[in-house]
C-alpha cells in the first residue's frame, strides 16, 4: 500500500510494450474493482524522534538499528521506512472496523516496544515542526523522486521526508447508484475529503513556527502541484477521468538496471507509450507510474484517503479511520454525509481537488471555516450513530464522542491546540503531546 512500488533488478530486461487501449484497460479494470464495501484498511505514518526529547534530532545510525531491530518482529500489518525515517504500518484488508483496529493497535504495540528500548518514540504529527527534510534512505528511486520533485521547489523534499498521515482505505463500492455506489463514493471521497483536511489539521509549524495553515501538509501537497498531487475533474465517470488523468499525467522516472534512473521532462505516460522513447513502457512500468501519483483519492482496486494528517496520542489514529468508515459504509451515515457536503461542491468551482477554494480553506483555517464547522457537526454526529452498527466497540465510540467535544463542537482542530502552545494561551496540562 506504500506510495512507491520496490525497485526491480531487472527493469529494462525484454517484456512486453503495452499499447494505448492496453493501458485503459489496465487501469479501468484494475484501479476500480466493484463489489459491496466489506473490507477496510489502513496505512499510519509516524514520525520517529527522542522518547524524552522530540526536539533533538535522531542520528541515522540510531535509526538504522532501530530498524533492523524491528524487523524480526512479527506483525500483520506491512512495515516500511519512508525517505525521511517516517515509519509506515500498512494495514492487510481487514472485515471489519474492530479486526481493523485491533490489528494495528497490535502491531503499533510491538513497535514501540521495541523503539522504546532505543530510546525513541513515534510522533503523531502531520509535519515536523522541528527539523529539516533530511534524507535517511538512499535509493534510485528516492534520488529520481527528489530530482523530479526539486523542479517545483522545496515542497517535494518535505513532503518525501518530514510528512506524515493516517490514510484510510475503503472499498470501491457497488456497481449501481445509491449510497454505495462507485459514482457516489467517488464523488464523496473528494467533496468530504476538504471536511475530513479541517477537523483533522494537525500541521501548524514549521521551524517551530506558525506557517498561517492549520495543514501545513496539506498545503506541501497543493505547491507540488496537480500533475504529480492533484486529482482528476469530477464532470466524467471515475473510470473516464482517472485513466485521463493517468495517461496525461507526467513520468516521474524511467527506471533502469543499473545507475541513476532517468528523469525526463514534461513527458506524459501517453506520450512515452507514443514515442516509445527511450524504451517503449510496460505493464510493470504502468504499475510504478501509478505509484507515483499523489491525488488526495487514489484508485488502486480500493480508494485511498490521502488527505488526513497524522493524529496526536498513541490511539488518535483511530477516530479518523472510524468516522471515514462509517461516513461511507454505512447507507444511512453515508446519504446524510452526501446531504451536508452537497452545498460545498460550489466552493471548488469545478476545480479538481486540492487545488481548489474548497480545500485550500479547508487546510488554511481548518474548522474555524463556518460552513465546514456545520458540516463537520452533521457528519460527525452521523458516524457516531452509525458506528454501533458497525459493530464498533464503546471504547471506540466514546473516543470519537471525546473528540466530537473536544474538537468539532468547539470549531477546532488539532493544530489549534499546538498553536495554543506556541502562543502561550493553552492553559491545559501538556500530558503526552509533544512539546514545541
Amino acid at each position: 500500500m506504500s506510495d512507491t512500488a520496490s525497485d526491480c533488478s531487472d527493469c529494462t530486461e525484454p517484456r512486453t510494450a503495452v499499447t494505448e487501449p492496453e493501458v485503459e484497460a489496465l487501469v479501468r479494470g484494475i484501479c476500480f474493482k466493484t463489489g459491496p464495501p466489506r473490507t477496510l484498511g489502513v496505512e499510519v505514518e509516524w514520525l520517529v524522534h527522542e522518547l524524552r526529547l522530540p526536539q533533538l534530532p535522531v542520528t541515522p545510525e540510531r535509526l538504522e538499528a532501530a530498524y533492523a531491530a524491528l524487523k524480526t518482529v512479527p506483525l500483520r500489518s506491512a512495515l516500511t521506512v519512508e525517505p525521511g525515517g517516517q515509519l509506515e504500518l500498512s494495514s492487510s484488508p481487514a472485515a471489519s472496523l474492530m479486526e481493523c483496529i485491533g490489528s494495528v493497535s497490535e502491531d503499533l504495540d510491538a513497535v514501540r516496544a521495541v523503539l522504546r528500548r532505543d530510546g525513541l518514540g513515534l510522533v503523531g504529527v502531520g509535519h515536523d515542526p522541528w527539523h529539516p527534510p533530511r534524507r535517511f534512505l538512499r535509493e534510485p528511486r528516492y534520488d529520481a523522486m527528489e530530482r523530479c520533485l526539486d523542479r517545483t521547489g522545496p515542497a517535494g523534499r518535505r513532503m518525501m521526508c518530514t510528512s506524515a498521515s493516517v490514510q484510510v482505505c475503503l472499498d470501491a463500492g457497488y456497481e449501481e447508484p445509491g449510497p454505495l455506489g462507485l459514482g457516489r463514493r467517488w464523488w464523496l471521497a473528494h467533496q468530504l475529503g476538504a471536511v475530513l483536511v479541517a477537523a483533522f489539521a494537525n500541521s501548524p509549524l514549521v521551524g517551530r513556527s506558525p506557517t498561517g495553515w492549520r495543514s501545513t501538509r496539506q498545503l506541501i501537497w497543493m505547491e507540488i502541484g496537480p500533475g504529480r498531487a492533484g486529482g482528476p475533474t469530477l464532470d466524467a465517470q471515475p473510470r473516464d477521468a482517472w485513466t485521463d488523468h493517468v495517461l496525461d499525467s507526467p513520468v516521474m522516472c524511467i527506471r533502469q538496471d543499473s545507475g541513476p534512473w532517468e528523469v525526463p521532462e514534461e513527458l506524459t505516460f501517453r506520450e512515452w507509450i507514443r514515442s516509445g522513447s527511450p524504451r517503449p513502457p510496460t505493464r510493470e512500468d504502468l504499475d510504478y507510474h501509478v505509484s507515483t501519483l499523489f491525488p488526495p483519492v487514489r484508485p488502486r482496486g480500493h480508494l485511498e484517503l490521502r488527505m488526513i494528517d497524522a493524529q496526536p496520542g498513541d490511539d488518535g489514529w483511530i477516530v479518523p479511520l472510524a468516522v471515514t468508515t462509517a461516513l461511507f459504509d454505512d447507507p444511512e451515515a453515508a446519504e446524510t454525509a452526501y446531504r451536508a457536503v452537497k452545498p460545498l461542491a460550489e466552493r471548488t468551482q469545478g476545480l479538481p481537488a486540492p487545488h481548489n477554494p474548497l480545500w485550500i480553506d479547508a487546510a488554511r483555517y481548518g474548522l474555524s471555516d463556518p460552513e465546514l464547522h456545520e458540516v463537520a457537526l452533521v457528519c460527525f454526529a452521523a458516524a457516531l450513530e452509525a458506528l454501533p452498527r458497525l459493530g464498533a466497540t464503546t471504547e471506540v465510540t466514546d473516543a470519537v464522542r471525546a473528540y466530537f467535544d473536544r474538537y468539532v463542537v468547539r470549531g477546532r482542530c488539532p493544530a489549534d491546540d499546538l498553536l495554543d502552545r506556541v502562543r502561550g494561551t493553552d492553559s491545559r496540562p501538556h500530558g503526552k503531546d509533544i512539546r514545541t
